[in-house]
C-alpha cells in the first residue's frame, strides 16, 4: 500500500470527542537527548502557514516532575504536564534516557488512555520503549535505532521488531528509527494528514528530502555491546567475526566455548535472543553486502571470502534476507551512487546498517524473524542508551523505500 493512500487514514478507534488530531502533544523526560526533543518541536510547533504547511497546535508536556536535564547539562521546564495529554488527538514520545529503564508509570498510564479514546500515538528512536512499555506495540510492527532495536525486541517479545525500515506507521500507533528517520515520519504525519504538496512545502523549510529512499541498511558497527563484551562467549563471538572468511559451524564455535552444542546454543540464545546458526548466516551474509559493495570480486568469490560452501548457498541466503540476489544488489547500489564514487547528500544525512529482509506479510512470526536482527545484537552499544539484546522483526518490505505502511 503506497505512502500517500496507506497512512493509515483513520486510527482504529474514533477520535474522542475532546481531542483534535490536529493538537499536538510531545511527552518529554529527563534525561532526553535534545536533538530528537526538538524534532517535532519543529515540525509541530512553529507556524509556517505562509509555505503552504497547515498549522498544528504545540503542547509541550513534561513526563515527570522537572525541571528536566537533557544534553550538555541544559535544564528544561514545559508548559504543560501529562494533564494536557488529554486534549491531544497526537501524541508523540522523540525519546526515552534508558533502553533498560522503566519509564514513569503514570505517563503510561497518560498514554495508554490517549491510545483507548483514539489519539494517534508516535515514538521516534528511543521513545518507541515508552510506547512498548505501555503495551501499545503489542503485537505491532514496530522500529527504532537499529542499535536498540535487539533490546527492544528482546524486552518486549510481543512486539514485531523490524530494524531495518527509517519508520513504520501501523494506523494509529507509529514509530520510526534513530534522530533523522525522527523527521522522516513527522513529514510523513503532515503527508497523512494534509497531502504530499503540505509535506513537499514543509521539507524545503527544513531543508530535507520529502521522501528518502532506502531504509537503515548501510553500515554496521561489528564491536561488541557490553552485555556481551563481559561474558565468556565474547571471545568465541570475536573469534567469529574475524574468521568469517573460513567454512566453520556452530559445532566449531561450541568447541572454542568448551560447550556441548545443546548448551552452547541455550547460552548464546540467551545472552543474544538469536540462534547462533542464524547468527552466523546473517553475519556471512552482512559481510558478503561488503565486499559486493567495495570490492570486484565476482559473486562466487565473495561466496568464498564469507564462508559459504557454494555460491548457491551465498544466493540462496542472500535473497532470503535481502529479498535480492547478489548480482541484483550489487548493480542497485552502485546505480544510487553518484559518478566519481562519492557519497550522496542521502549517504550523508542516513546513519544506518545494511538492511536484512524476510517474507510475510505485516506480522511476522518468531521463525521468520528470527535472522535478522541477530546481526545488531553483535553490534555497536551506545554510551548513554546502554545495552543491547536479540532480534525479532517483521516481514515484508514497504511500498515506497524506507517506510512501511499498515495495509
Amino acid at each position: 500500500m503506497s505512502q500517500d493512500s496507506a497512512t493509515a487514514t483513520e486510527a482504529v478507534r474514533k477520535l474522542s470527542g475532546r481531542r483534535r488530531r490536529e493538537i499536538v502533544a510531545v511527552l518529554l523526560f529527563s534525561g532526553g537527548p535534545i536533538f530528537e526533543s526538538s524534532i517535532p518541536l519543529s515540525v509541530f510547533g512553529i507556524d509556517r502557514q505562509d509555505a503552504g504547511v497547515p498549522r498544528y497546535r504545540l503542547l509541550v508536556c513534561g513526563g515527570e516532575e522537572g525541571p528536566l536535564r537533557t544534553t550538555g547539562g541544559l535544564e528544561l521546564t514545559t508548559p504543560y504536564g501529562l494533564e494536557a495529554i488529554s486534549r491531544a488527538g497526537t501524541v508523540v514520545v522523540p525519546a526515552w534516557r534508558s533502553i533498560t529503564s522503566p519509564p514513569p508509570t503514570e505517563a503510561l498510564d497518560a498514554l495508554r488512555r490517549a491510545h483507548e479514546e483514539g489519539a494517534r500515538i508516535v515514538g521516534l528512536c528511543t521513545g518507541a520503549f515508552v510506547l512498548a512499555a505501555a503495551g501499545l506495540l503489542d503485537g505491532r510492527p514496530a522500529t527504532t535505532h537499529w542499535m536498540y532495536a535487539p533490546t527492544l525486541a528482546k524486552r518486549y517479545p510481543s512486539v514485531h521488531v523490524d530494524p531495518r525500515e527509517l519508520f513504520v506507521d501501523d494506523g494509529d500507533v507509529l514509530t520510526s528509527a534513530g534522530t533523522a528517520a525522527g523527521i522522516d515520519l513527522c513529514l510523513h504525519i503532515v503527508r497523512t494528514d494534509h497531502g504530499t504538496e503540505a509535506a513537499g512545502a514543509l521539507a524545503r523549510r527544513l531543508v530535507v528530502p520529502p521522501r528518502r529512499s532506502g531504509g537503515q541498511e548501510r553500515y554496521l558497527d561489528r564491536s561488541l555491546p557490553e552485555e556481551i563484551g563481559s561474558d565468556p562467549l565474547a571471545e568465541v563471538v570475536a573469534w567469529a567475526l574475524e574468521h568469517l572468511h573460513e567454512q566453520f559451524d556452530v559445532e566449531t564455535l561450541a568447541a572454542r566455548a568448551y560447550m556441548s552444542r545443546r548448551t552452547f546454543d541455550r547460552r548464546f540464545r540467551s545472552l543474544t535472543g538469536s540462534a547462533p546458526l542464524q547468527w552466523l548466516i546473517t553475519q556471512r551474509v552482512l559481510q558478503a553486502q561488503r565486499l559486493l559493495e567495495t570490492s570486484e570480486y565476482s559473486v562466487d568469490e565473495v561466496a568464498g571470502r564469507c564462508g559459504f560452501r557454494s555460491p548457491v548457498a551465498l544466493r540462496g541466503h542472500f535473497r532470503r534476507q535481502l529479498g535480492s540476489s547478489p548480482a541484483a544488489y550489487r548493480a542497485a547500489y552502485r546505480a544510487r551512487r553518484p559518478q566519481g564514487g562519492g557519497p550522496d547528500i542521502g549517504d550523508v544525512i542516513e546513519s544506518v546498517v545494511p538492511a536484512q529482509a524476510g517474507s510475510g506479510g505485516r506480522r511476522a512470526t518468531a521463525p521468520s524473524a528470527a535472522h535478522a536482527v541477530a546481526s545488531s545484537a553483535i553490534g555497536a552499544g551506545h554510551p548513554e542508551h546502554g545495552k543491547q539484546g536479540p532480534d525479532a522483526y517483521a516481514g515484508g518490505r514497504p511500498t515506497l523505500p524506507g517506510q512501511r505502511s499498515a495495509p
